[in-house]
């Protein structure tokens, strides 16, 4: 039986998971006030030395790639195998993956350990579907749309949940799809809140039985607490502030009322 987005919530509040965040250095500190404003435990644990054994005792762990070296993909890789080792979930954020021949090898060395979850932009997701796209560095200049079939495609290939976040957010596991609504235009005129979304899929993992039931439940309250926040702020400098207020305010009462999930159709791949 599926996990509703409340439900998660609830429990993801009166346990409140760690999280493993190994993410790049622009997003450490914002994902990390993401994480406590939502009622979660942040751990920015990276170093190859230590990594691989705090997977272990951590709910989940996620990797974005964003600032990629030798140091950070050692600590990477030893993290993935501390939480396979304990069953723990991790996520994947590949920034930036279409840019640059490092960036391809690195991100195609991570494909190939089956992330539960991965989420991507329209252009990100595209690229690790083996497809063309717009992408220029960070930036996704692809419709969420576009990349439906891949992300049913890669989602089939991982045997984990792909997420293609934008102005509608699509989430599928290969078998299942549903579209999100909600959010905000003043989210993408704020550094690191995509990965900061990371970090919360992998929180909701850490507290749910099916990863697929955990992404819509992260990227259902990121939509609620943006929605909420546009309507206090006046533009993207005072939505910052309003965004992590309305993160914490978000109850599992009001994510079961404002939360618009709509079953999708699983794109043939």
């Amino acid at each position: 039986m599926s996990q509703t987005p409340e439900t998660l919530l609830a429990a993801l509040r009166a346990d409140p998971p760690l999280v493993q965040c190994i993410t790049n250095h622009v997003a450490m500190n914002i994902a990390a006030n993401v994480l406590l404003a939502a009622g979660v435990s942040p751990a920015m644990v990276s170093d190859p030395e230590e990594s691989e054994e705090f997977a272990a005792i951590a709910g989940a762990l996620t990797v974005n790639i964003g600032t990629l070296g030798p140091t950070f993909e050692a600590g990477a890789q030893a993290a993935i195998r501390g939480a396979q080792g304990a069953g723990r979930p991790w996520v994947l954020d590949p920034v930036a993956c279409q840019a640059t021949a490092y960036r391809r090898q690195v991100v195609a060395e991570l494909l190939a350990l089956h992330p539960t979850i991965i989420r991507g932009n329209a252009s990100e997701i595209l690229s690790l579907a083996g497809e063309a796209s717009r992408g220029q560095g960070v930036d996704g200049r692809d419709d969420v749309s576009a990349a439906e079939a891949g992300a049913v495609r890669l989602a089939q290939a991982i045997g984990g949940v792909v997420a293609v976040t934008g102005e509608v957010d699509y989430v599928t596991d290969g078998q299942r799809a549903v579209r999100i609504e909600g959010g905000s235009s003043w989210m993408p005129m704020n550094t690191a809140l995509g990965c900061s979304l990371t970090c919360l899929c992998g929180a909701y993992a850490a507290v749910a039985q099916d990863a697929f039931d955990a992404t819509v439940a992260a990227l259902a309250h990121y939509a609620v607490a943006g929605a909420q926040a546009h309507g206090h702020a006046n533009g993207p400098g005072s939505f910052a502030p309003h965004f992590l207020d309305a993160l914490h305010a978000v109850t599992p009462a009001v994510l079961a009322s404002e939360a618009v999930v709509l079953d999708a159709k699983v794109v043939p791949a």
